[in-house]
């Protein structure tokens, strides 16, 4: 199966490119984005050897289907998917923060609470909490956008003001939205029988309105729990049954990996490669409720420079 690891294109009107982790993005001219979502996977904050196939058509067809699913609560930077693995956007300046929201007390969260930390990014935790319990209302735990290399880092709400990260009108929009997106996440996950856990949102500036940016509700941005059995799990202290891409950090923990200097990733297999591909169809078929229809596996980067390429040139 063929995937889509590196991208080096030269696009009408190029002006930049930056290789995220996962993300290849183009601006054109002032004005465009091109993000392009490659096969790479990453975990630990380490890129794997080998990329995935299609995922990036999977994760790139979620973010543009809760795009559209959310353009009445706030505007968003989406103009078009001229390709299965890409969306042409507004440019806009983002904000140095991710906003991140948690309905459920579980991960990095309950680490720090397992450890008697009762106050997270400025938000008090109620006492005598166990894993994966609801919170009564859920909370905004904002991170720092890292520079590269670096890992994101939390901050207060306070915090971000005092720095003057984002002035206190704009921020007020940030959590309005923040909130509002997180309630129609939960929304459309319980029509397909699913918790949204928790996710992250980022936002920027054009023309002086504030854009929902980059993606949205993927199983690389949010968790999931399925619904049916959750309470019972719960009430047991059992593992959730999750919809994320948890189980690839599962399996790298359990072969010896967690990022750490001087350890080595696991042979990825052509078995194992497979197995990933599949559990991702998974989740794509549950998150949107539709069938995965799989693009053609030849020529991707050519078929993906056409496709922009056209789309660029009819503006």
């Amino acid at each position: 199966m063929g995937a889509l690891t590196k991208t080096d294109f030269n696009f009408p009107g190029q002006k930049s490119v930056y290789h995220g982790k996962v993300r290849d993005v183009y601006k054109i001219n002032e004005e465009l984005l091109v993000m392009i979502v490659s096969d790479r996977i990453s975990a630990f904050d380490v890129v794997l050897p080998k990329g995935i196939p299609f995922k990036g058509q999977m994760l790139n067809q979620i973010a543009s289907k809760f795009l559209d699913a959310t353009n009445d609560i706030c505007p968003n930077w989406k103009l078009a998917t001229p390709d299965p693995m890409v969306t042409v956007g507004v440019q806009c300046q983002s904000f140095p923060v991710e906003m991140i929201v948690r309905g459920y007390l579980c991960g990095s969260a309950w680490r720090a609470y397992k450890s008697g930390v009762r106050e997270i990014c400025g938000v008090k935790l109620p006492e005598g909490m166990r894993e994966n319990e609801k919170f009564p209302t859920p909370i905004i735990t904002p991170t720092t956008k890292a520079e590269h290399g670096f890992h994101d880092e939390d901050i207060s709400k306070e915090e971000i003001l005092s720095q003057g990260l984002v002035s206190p009108e704009d921020y007020a929009i940030l959590e309005k939205y923040t909130m509002a997106l997180f309630l129609r996440g939960t929304e459309i996950a319980k029509e397909r029988g699913l918790i949204l856990v928790d996710t992250k949102y980022e936002f920027g500036k054009h023309d002086g309105t504030i854009y929902l940016i980059d993606e949205i509700h993927t199983p690389d941005s949010s968790r999931y729990f399925y619904e049916e059995g959750y309470m019972d799990r719960f009430e047991k202290g059992e593992p959730q049954r999750q919809l994320s891409k948890e189980f690839v950090r599962e399996w790298l923990m359990e072969n010896g990996f967690q990022g750490k200097d001087g350890q080595q990733v696991p042979e990825m297999t052509d078995e194992i490669v497979k197995g990933i591909s599949e559990r991702y169809m998974e989740l794509f078929e549950k998150i949107t409720g539709e069938k995965f229809v799989p693009a053609s596996e030849k020529n991707i980067a050519e078929r993906i420079e056409k496709n922009v390429t056209a789309y660029l040139q009819s503006l």
